[in-house]
This record gives structure tokens, C-alpha cells and sequence, in this order.
């Protein structure tokens, strides 16, 4: 490819992360939204399963002893993890009867999860009671505690919400905690859809029937609405921090400058007065039409950095795809159009919004530069200089039952008049396989790290497919 790889010096780097930690800071800071819905940990219900007789693992297991011990195990466990996810429950079912009337009390319960313990063996078919009871379960068994595994396995390959874990190493149990959490995440969710129109959207009503994320349609007034409702002053104070964190600032005046930043706390409030963390707009239809104050850009990676979602050009996938994967993560996601040099196996991640946290929320800001949008020219986007020689999970929701990961090297950030504005190269392991069943719509997300394992897990717990891209 003919783009210019573009470098950053070290003393740059370090003074923009200076500039931009402010930027960045979590939410949980301000107030008022440590107690929005989504927040807060994960219920999740245990249960322990055991026969009246047990005969395997032997017949004079201490049943009532052995539940105890696991108790204390998972309270050292619910400790580790605090603000991710809260136990309740931890009855003892012997009987289809009782596991029965166990799930039937489920129903006026908030629950996010059920943690499944097996003692004996002859639980199968009380597992599989509580694992229909639709809420996401997960059966755990120390070894000899019994086969239900075997058939439980099966209930979660039929695409049930379910998954199985057989380990002697409480320590395994970790992931599924911020899995839990994800769920509840998910679950409390409220995403603001704004386009023409502002009708309700069936892939909307399929996530939100999968997921629980509730969905809210507004229009562009209400945007407008929101804007002129920011103090002019506020604004410009805010402006004034967001260019002190630049490395420069190359096109955008400073009156772009502040009509972004004045979007981006119009937005923010209105995100707060309805309860809502997430935004997905038409944003360039928005733009050529007129109906926008202010450029986006800016604000989607500022709500990004806090653990909010901003995301461009109203793509419920890739919405519901960073609800995903930032709630397990802690990290934005990068919406991207991809660039494919199938000679090199290698993809550009293109785009004219990126976050600058892209290494977890609240961490120091990766150097930026403001510019105008790419493809109009006008308004106020970032040039985001990302980390390299890291590994990316790259991944999007084809529909709510279908997710699509592969993962790729960050190779170098690319300097380019052609494309977005904010460019990384990466190396994949086949882009000619990728390219040739591509599907899904043009957009994917990356985000820092290798989940792809996590995904899996995901996928078995939460009930939809993984399909691996490459």
C-alpha cells in the first residue's frame, strides 16, 4: 500500500496522554450514573443439585458438608470480583419436584444468571430444569461430582443459554463472572436510535428480545434541542480541554471545534435524562442534510473513552456488538471499514471516529490530532495514533444469534488522504479467506486484546453463534 506509516515520538506521546487523561476519565467519577440500570454487579442465583441416595461419587458423601465448603469457596470467589457480581440463592434441590418449584420462584426474581453446583451424580435431569428456565446457566462441577455435564453439554449445543464448566480450580469461574456481568449489562442496556423517521427497527426488536437491551427512537430535533440547551461557556471550556490534549490541530477552526463540543454535551445529557447509554445516529444523512448542529465525531469517541457508546451511522450491529464486548473488556471499540491488501494479508481499520482509550477506560489517551472529517471536509474528527505490535479482536453481530470474530496484529498507524482519518494497518492470518466470505455489512469492530476464547464462552452462555471469520 502506498500510505505513509505515520511515527510519534515519545516525549509527543507522553504529553498527549497528559493532556487527555481528563478525557478519559470513567464515569463513575460524575454523578448520577454509578446508579444507572446498567451498572451495579450481576445477580446471579446459585443452587446446589444432590440426590436423596447418592451412590456416585460415593455413598456416604456429606452432602450438607460438601455444600459448605463450596459456599465459602464461592464467597472468597463473589469478594474477588466486587461490583461485577452478587450471589443469592444457594439452596439444595434433591428432587425433579424441587428443582422444579425452584425455577417456578425465578419468576418474579431479577436474575441475570443461574450457578448451577452438582454434588452426586442423578442430577442430570434437574439440571436441564433449571437450564430452561431461559435464564443464562452455568453448571459447575468439581471432578466426581457426577455426569450431568454429559447432558447438559448437549442442552447448550441445541442453542439453549447455557454452558459447562468442569474444573477442580475455582480460579477458572473468573471469566464467567465478567461474562455475568456482561449479561447484566446487556440486560439494563438502553440504546437511542436516531433516523429518519424514527421508527422502530425489527433488528432492534430482535437484539432486544435475545439480549434485553431496551431500544428509545428520537429525531433530530430532539439533537438540536439537546445542543442548543448547553451553555455556550460550558462549551467552550470544554473545547479548550479537548484541544490542550492534541498533539495539533491541522483543519477545524476553533468555532467547529466548540459546535462539537457542544453536541457532545448535548448528547451526554440527553443520554443521562433518559436513562440511556448508548447512541447510534445517521449521522453522515444527518450532516448532508442539515440536520445537525454539530460534527459527531468528536463526541462518539469522547462517550467511548467513559464507557458510554457512541457509534456512527445508526449500526445497531456494531452497537450491540461494543455493548458486548467493552462490558467484558473494559475497552472501547473501534468501528472500522476495512481496507483489504489481500498480496500482504494485511487490513486497514479506517475511520473518521476512534477512541483514544483504546487500552481500557480511564486509562491515558493515545495521542490524537484534530481534523476535519475525510470525506466532506468540514467539521471536527481525530486522528487517533493508536498502540502497535498488539493484538486485535476484530468482530461484529450479524444478527443477534450470530457473531463474527477473527483477530489481527497491529502493524503501524498510516498517514493517508484517501479513506478516514484515522488509519491502522494490520497483518491477519488469511485476508484473501476473510474477503471471500465476507458478509454482514461493511462495518466490524476491533478492540485490544484476544477474546476470542471469552467469545466463545459467550456465545454457549448467552446463546448465539460464533462463527470465526478467518
Amino acid at each position: 500500500m502506498p500510505d505513509s506509516p505515520l511515527t510519534v515520538t515519545r516525549r509527543q506521546f507522553s504529553l498527549s496522554s497528559l493532556g487527555g487523561l481528563g478525557l478519559s476519565a470513567p464515569l463513575e467519577a460524575e454523578g448520577g450514573w454509578d446508579k444507572m440500570p446498567w451498572a451495579g454487579p450481576a445477580k446471579v442465583k446459585k443452587v446446589y443439585v444432590a440426590v436423596p441416595r447418592p451412590t456416585w461419587p460415593r455413598p456416604t458423601i456429606p452432602v450438607e458438608q460438601t455444600r459448605a465448603e463450596i459456599d465459602a469457596k464461592l464467597s472468597e470467589l463473589e469478594r474477588k470480583h466486587p461490583n461485577v457480581v452478587r450471589f443469592s440463592g444457594g439452596e439444595l434441590v434433591r428432587t425433579m419436584d424441587e428443582a422444579n418449584a425452584w425455577v417456578k420462584n425465578l419468576a418474579g426474581e431479577d436474575v441475570d444468571g443461574n450457578l448451577v453446583i452438582t454434588i452426586t451424580s442423578g442430577s442430570d435431569g434437574m439440571v436441564e430444569a433449571i437450564g430452561k428456565s431461559a435464564i443464562p446457566t452455568l453448571l459447575f462441577l468439581r471432578p466426581y461430582a457426577g455426569h450431568a455435564w454429559a447432558t447438559f453439554s448437549a442442552f447448550a449445543q441445541a442453542g439453549n443459554k447455557a454452558d459447562v464448566l468442569a474444573s477442580s480450580d475455582y480460579d477458572d469461574l473468573d471469566v464467567y463472572m465478567r461474562i455475568f456481568s456482561t449479561i447484566h449489562q446487556m440486560r439494563k442496556s438502553k440504546v437511542i436510535v436516531v433516523v429518519p423517521g424514527s421508527s422502530r427497527n425489527k433488528l432492534a426488536d430482535g437484539f432486544s428480545e435475545h439480549f434485553g437491551t431496551a431500544f428509545s427512537y428520537m429525531s433530530y430535533a430532539d439533537l438540536r434541542a439537546a445542543y442548543d440547551a448547553v451553555d455556550a461557556l460550558q462549551a467552550s471550556q470544554e473545547a479548550e480541554k479537548f484541544t490542550h490534549g492534541a498533539l495539533r490541530i491541522v483543519e477545524p477552526t476553533r468555532d467547529k471545534i466548540e459546535r462539537a463540543l457542544r453536541f457532545y454535551l448535548g448528547v451526554k445529557n440527553l443520554l443521562r435524562q433518559a436513562q440511556a447509554n448508548a447512541i447510534t445516529i445517521d449521522c453522515l444523512g444527518g450532516i448532508n442534510r442539515g440536520d445537525l448542529p454539530g460534527y459527531p465525531c468528536a463526541a462518539w469517541s469522547r462517550l467511548n473513552d467513559q464507557g458510554l457508546y457512541g457509534v456512527c451511522q445508526a449500526d445497531l450491529q456494531c452497537t450491540m456488538t461494543q455493548l458486548l464486548l467493552t462490558s467484558f473488556s473494559g475497552k472501547p471499540g473501534f468501528v472500522f471499514n476495512p481496507v483489504f491488501d489481500t498480496s500482504r494479508s494485511e487490513i486497514l481499520h479506517t475511520h473518521c471516529v476512534a477512541p483514544t482509550a483504546m487500552r481500557g477506560i480511564g486509562a491515558p489517551a493515545s495521542p490524537y490530532i484534530l481534523r476535519s472529517h475525510l470525506e466532506t471536509h468540514d467539521g471536527v474528527s481525530l486522528q487517533v495514533l493508536l498502540p502497535i505490535g498488539e493484538t486485535m479482536t476484530v468482530a461484529k453481530f450479524d444478527h443477534p444469534r450470530r457473531f463474527m470474530v477473527s483477530t489481527a496484529e497491529v502493524i503501524g498507524n498510516v498517514e493517508s488522504e484517501s479513506g478516514c482519518r484515522t488509519q491502522i494497518r494490520t497483518r491477519v492470518k488469511n485476508a484473501g479467506k476473510m474477503l471471500a466470505n465476507f458478509k454482514g455489512g461493511v462495518h466490524r469492530v476491533s478492540f485490544y486484546g484476544d477474546y476470542t476464547g471469552p467469545i466463545e464462552k459467550m456465545g454457549r452462555l448467552m446463546g448465539f453463534e460464533v462463527v470465526h471469520e478467518m
